[in-house]
């Protein structure tokens, strides 16, 4: 049995990035991986210019808040001003080119205006106060975005700033998704007994598409080891980057995806360390097999719904990143305090879902059963524990709030 970071290792070392990529309108390019680093063709901003609305001068020309200026020009944001003589001043506004002669912007509320008289109640500090000089944001040739970033509000509103129209990213990832277990009905069938709805369906594929992957939904595929293999043969044949599936993936006589992976392909690991999730199989379809046209990486998550979940996140989320370019594919996390016991650790690295309280503080969840899906809902994130650590009240543990692991 793997431990996590053994199990981590071996995805992202088998997670080979896809070569192809495509150009998009920035518009079009969010959530995007970047296929290639980006430069800046101009100074930003390209000319000196004013921070605030007020009066541009000369600063030579203060002499104490009795200083009377002349006001002779108007430059508004777009407009370019006239050459600014001795003794004179310009009203300008915010982001308005400096006029050639300036050299400083008062802020208005430290004048009062007479006509075209200027008087000063207050004096800026120093030269250059509130100007924004040419290129002290990005300077012509400077690195705009690195290779791999996955494309952000923050990162097209720079792109934008330097006149980029067209960005080159990763194209999609291909992932083919499936569901296993004769239990399973959908949302509007009957529900008999003995069966459940199929939640983790729509549960994977939100997260799939939050990592801006083309999803093909396979349904759900029967209890059976001939069946199996014919969906995950069909799925590498259509051209897949990844076979996703949920359930069937532990030691039963119903479980057939491990041996459907060894009869078409190889499996790289199956079993790790972590709580929830320790049924977790990771290989391939290979077209050697002879019983495959083609090839395809393939995960398999447990079925119940929070291992299905967490897992996903744990592992799935950085395989897809990695197969995108995105080099940092770890989650941030945070040390911060338990405000609660546990004295019955698992002897696996287990991730428990707490709540960030009033105090700073986490607390659990009452039930960290594998199938109690509400709980991900009611908490903010997961502490990872190590095997057998015990957690007193005032401990400082490891958090990773969802807010990054679900972006």
């Amino acid at each position: 049995m793997l431990t996590v970071n053994e199990a981590l290792k071996c995805l992202l070392e088998m997670a080979a990035q896809v070569p192809e990529s495509e150009m998009l309108a920035i518009s079009k390019a969010n959530g995007r991986v970047l296929a290639e680093s980006q430069y800046s063709g101009i100074d930003v901003p390209n000319a000196d210019n004013a921070a605030m609305d007020g009066y541009a001068i000369r600063f030579s020309d203060l002499n104490g808040t009795g200083t009377v200026l002349t006001v002779r020009q108007r430059v508004p944001a777009g407009h370019i001003g006239g050459k600014l003589q001795n003794g004179e001043a310009a009203r300008i506004f915010t982001g308005a080119p400096i006029p050639e002669g300036a050299d400083t912007v008062v802020r208005q509320e430290w004048c009062e205006v007479d006509g075209d008289r200027l008087i000063f109640t207050r004096l800026p500090e120093k030269k250059g106060e509130s100007v924004r000089y040419r290129g002290e944001d990005l300077e012509e040739g400077d690195l705009v975005l690195k290779k791999g970033t996955r494309l952000q509000a923050q990162h097209l509103g720079v792109a934008a700033s330097v006149g980029l129209v067209d960005l080159p990213v990763t194209r999609r990832l291909k992932v083919a998704l499936m569901s296993t277990g004769d239990e399973l009905v959908m949302q509007g069938e009957s529900l008999t007994p003995g069966k459940i709805y199929n939640s983790n369906r729509y549960t994977l594929r939100a997260l799939l598409e939050n990592l801006g992957c083309t999803v093909t939904d396979f349904g759900i595929i029967a209890d059976n080891l001939k069946a199996t293999q014919a969906a995950l043969a069909e799925a590498a044949r259509t051209g897949h980057d990844l076979i996703l599936t949920s359930g069937g993936v532990s030691v039963g006589e119903e479980d057939h995806i491990k041996p459907a992976i060894e009869s078409l392909g190889r499996l790289h690991f199956w079993r790790v360390a972590v709580k929830p999730g320790k049924p977790l199989v990771f290989g391939e379809i290979d077209e050697r097999s002879g019983l495959s046209s083609a090839s395809a990486a393939i995960i398999g998550l447990p079925g119940n719904p929070v291992s299905s979940f967490v897992t996903f996140l744990l592992f799935v989320r950085p395989f897809l990143l990695r197969m995108q370019g995105v080099e940092n594919v770890f989650p941030k996390s945070f040390s911060l305090r338990a405000d609660f016991t546990l004295d019955n650790p698992d002897e696996r690295n287990e991730f428990l879902r707490v709540k960030l309280n009033e105090a700073g503080g986490l607390e659990p969840f009452g039930n960290q059963g594998s199938g109690v899906m509400s709980s991900t809902v009611w908490g903010d994130g997961l502490i990872d524990n190590p095997p057998g650590q015990l957690i007193k009240k005032g401990d400082f543990v490891r958090f990773i709030p969802f807010s990054e692991l679900l972006n």
